[in-house]
């Protein structure tokens, strides 16, 4: 399993955490509870955690390719929903396992 983490800072953790939960619970697995989110893509999983100021990402997925797939997809949809003010997303690898 190849996973990814990163932590995002903004001013409304929660309120992305619930975008990314909503915009793909119409054709994804998804489960998402007061600060938790889970999303099932068909390449991997995230999962997302709000708290203070910060948005935490975990991206898993079998293979490295689908990995940089999964964490693109992500990226690209949360800067999407704060094009007011987009944050920074840096990602850091974790090690296959």
């Amino acid at each position: 399993m190849f996973e990814s983490t990163a932590t995002v800072t903004t001013t409304t953790p929660r309120r992305y955490l619930v975008q990314l939960c909503k915009h793909f619970e119409h054709r994804l697995t998804v489960s998402q509870t007061g600060n938790s989110g889970r999303i099932e893509f068909p390449v991997g999983t995230c999962a997302l955690q709000a708290a203070g100021d910060t948005l935490a990402l975990k991206a898993s997925a079998a293979t490295a390719d689908a990995l940089t797939q999964l964490k693109d997809v992500i990226a690209r949809h949360l800067l999407r929903f704060a094009f007011r003010g987009p944050p920074a997303i840096a990602w850091q690898s974790g090690t296959p396992g």
